[in-house]
This record gives C-alpha cells, structure tokens and sequence, in this order.
C-alpha cells in the first residue's frame, strides 16, 4: 500500500483505487453493469467505497461492507438502502446527521463528530466476506483509526464490525487477546488507552423488519455514544 496517507482525504483516494480482493472487485463490477430494475437509470459506483463524514469525528461508526444495490450504487456508506433508512434518521435526531435521508452522494447530508466507515470496503456476495479478503482490508481500518486523531468511542454495527474493532486493538498492540470482549447488544468496552467501544446490532433488514433491533433500541446506542464521547 506504499507510503501512509497523511490525511482522510488522501486515504479515501486510495481506498477507491484497491484491488487487492479479485472475488469482489468482479462482483462489484458485475452489479454495476446489470444492475436492479428499480435502478436502471443509475450509474452505479461499482467500487471500493470510500468513508464518509467529520474529520474531527470524536465517534466512529464500524460497519460490515457496502450492500449490492445501496452503497455499492450511490458510493456512500450506508446510503440508498433500507439500512441507511433506519441509521439516518436515528443520527439526525441524536446530533450526528443534517438530515434524516439518505439518498446519494449529493443529497446535501452531513454529520458533525461522526465518521462511518467498515470493515470491508466492497460489497460481497451474499453480504459476506472471507477471512482473507477482511485481512486484505484491515489495513486500511488501521490507517483511517490513526488518522481519527480526536476518536474516542467507536461504535461497531454487527459480530463481524466488533470482530474487526478488536483484531484492529490486536495488531495494534492495544490489546493482548480478545478474552473478555462479547458481543451483545449495548455491551460497552473500554479499551486500554481510553477508547470505548459499544455494541449494536446490525441496521439490516434481517434485525429490523422482525424486531430485534428496535428504533429506541438503536436511539439508546448513540445517545450514550455522545455521553461517553462528552458531546453535549
């Protein structure tokens, strides 16, 4: 990966450029080129998604990987897609997000001491990636960590987000051994060197549309985001 990028900007460019995974890039590719009906007229991004959001983000969101037809389509993190439908408006009314919708890369959005990024940068067949194609992305989650300069609580959407959190801790040398770390719904870690870390399902529609991750179950995680933050 060359030299390491000094700044977000400078990491984002480089991200959208990678192709180490052949598996994901030839998937990507494909649903770009034939597309969903409903989005015939789109021109899909059909790369590696870049993150998105404050450079001075004191919280991190950690996600999977792009979806098919929304991030892989509109080349945003959860954007155009029935789990950025549930996120966005939560992060509107807890401070995060400028506005409840997301739609493109152009819909005027912004967030203020949040950045979303994950573990994967291209969307998977299936939604899931191989062990070897998230170690090919881990360095990027490792740079972009080092440049959050004012980070202090990552909040990580799913299993394979928290998984990521802490093999990241791991290769860092933050953290020995993942004894100790369970994910579960709410569970709050602090890291050695301060860093928290609190759990949540994963937006999709799998855990909304049958309720195992409610509206005020999910308002609750980025309250307390702020809290441990020390955003007012």
């Amino acid at each position: 990966m060359g030299s390491k990028p000094t700044s977000l900007r400078a990491l984002n460019e480089r991200i959208i450029l990678c192709e180490l995974c052949p598996r994901l890039r030839a998937h990507c590719t494909e649903i770009a080129r034939t597309r969903r009906r409903a989005y015939a007229e789109w021109e899909y991004w059909g790369r590696p998604v870049p993150s998105f959001g404050d450079p001075k983000a004191r919280v991190l969101i950690l996600g999977l990987a792009p979806g098919a037809h929304g991030s892989n389509r509109t080349g945003r993190p959860f954007t155009g897609d029935g789990s950025g439908d549930f996120l966005y408006p939560v992060l509107n009314e807890t401070g995060f997000a400028s506005q409840p919708k997301a739609t493109s890369r152009n819909d005027g959005m912004q967030l203020t001491d949040l950045w979303i990024t994950s573990v994967g940068r291209c969307a998977p067949p299936a939604n899931k990636p191989t062990p070897e194609e998230l170690r090919n992305c881990a360095p990027w989650l490792d740079q972009e960590i080092a440049l959050l300069k004012q980070l202090r609580v990552v909040v990580c959407l799913g299993r394979i987000a928290f998984d990521g959190l802490l093999a990241h801790m791991q290769r860092t040398g933050r953290v020995a051994s993942r004894a100790g770390y369970t994910f579960r719904h709410g569970a709050e870690f602090t890291m050695p060197g301060g860093l928290h870390a609190i759990a949540s399902f994963h937006p999709s529609l799998q855990n909304t549309n049958t309720g195992r991750l409610t509206r005020s179950m999910f308002l609750a995680i980025f309250h307390r985001a702020r809290v441990l933050a020390e955003l007012t």
